[in-house]
């Protein structure tokens, strides 16, 4: 099978060890793309390590990291991002991706921790960023993360997150999910959040279902099928920044496949509307 570039009008599934083998038999059309996070894959050889590379292949690759820890006041692991960017050469990779927080304080935490809204840690970690970039040689995304205690806010989130990438000169990962999660657990307007954010840096979106831990409480698991007011939000990024690649993101409580294609098949609809709309528009004001 040739592989398909990476467009703007592509839905994807994440690449879990346990189900290579289904996404390897999946018909074709079923996803556009994969996303996996480098630091499970770097390295590994053997039938997993076949299993990448066949995939990767086929379908194009993209990364979502885990551990560059932009927020930390550790620094950066320069050696650790040279082999990110041998391994994103290698397999193509369009985008590369990391959380706006940070997961190390003289050794690893294996948490992704919220980032100070303060001026000062948006001086810190645009500076991180652009040195990243100056690395790998490539603009990265940042997400827009879900958390559950705030250290300290000097400025609203999303004052804080639109300072980071204007100052980054970085994308964003646009995370639907975390905006819903956030807006319950925060208590704050998810759509006027969402319009707030800059459409022109949009570069991916993540889409995902959580956990209710109560009617005030919500846990990005990753965990569940996505719900309506979240697909909600989804339609609604398509009409503030445009059609992106969009991913699925589901980390356990696996269902059957068929179930996460349909998911994707969801995504692909909505796209779909999107860019329909978007071509007769087009077409109207050539015509006018």
């Amino acid at each position: 099978m040739q592989r398909h570039p990476l467009t703007d009008r592509t839905a994807g599934l994440g690449l879990r060890r346990a189900q290579l083998g289904p996404l390897q038999d999946a018909d074709p059309g079923r996803f556009d793309f994969l996303e996996c996070a480098p630091e499970n894959w770097i390295g590994v050889g053997g039938r997993y390590g076949r299993q990448l590379a066949e995939l990767s292949e086929r379908h194009p690759l993209v990364c979502h990291g885990l551990s560059l820890s932009l927020g930390s006041s550790d620094p950066l692991d320069e050696p650790f991002l040279q082999r990110i960017r041998r391994f994103l050469d290698q397999h193509r990779v369009p985008i590369y991706s990391e959380h706006l927080s940070y997961c190390s304080d003289g050794g690893h935490l294996y948490d992704l921790m919220p980032i100070p809204f303060t001026e000062e840690a948006v001086e810190h970690v645009s500076a991180r960023i652009r040195r990243v970039q100056d690395v790998l040689e490539r603009r990265i995304a940042v997400e827009n993360v879900s958390y559950y205690a705030a250290p300290f806010q000097a400025m609203p989130e999303i004052d804080f997150i639109n300072a980071v990438l204007e100052r980054a000169d970085c994308d964003l990962l646009l995370d639907v999910n975390n905006i819903y999660v956030n807006s319950i657990n925060h208590r704050y307007d998810a759509d006027a959040f969402l319009h707030a954010l800059p459409a022109q840096r949009v570069r991916y979106i993540h889409i995902a279902g959580h956990y209710d831990e109560a009617d005030d409480l919500k846990v990005d698991t990753h965990g569940a099928p996505v719900i309506a007011p979240v697909w909600r939000l989804l339609d609604l990024a398509y009409a503030h920044c445009g059609v992106k690649p969009t991913l699925l993101e589901r980390d356990f409580n696996f269902p059957p496949m068929a179930e996460l294609f349909d998911e994707v098949a969801q995504i692909c609809s909505i796209q779909s509307r999107h860019a329909d709309a978007m071509e007769s528009a087009n077409v109207q004001r050539v015509s006018a």
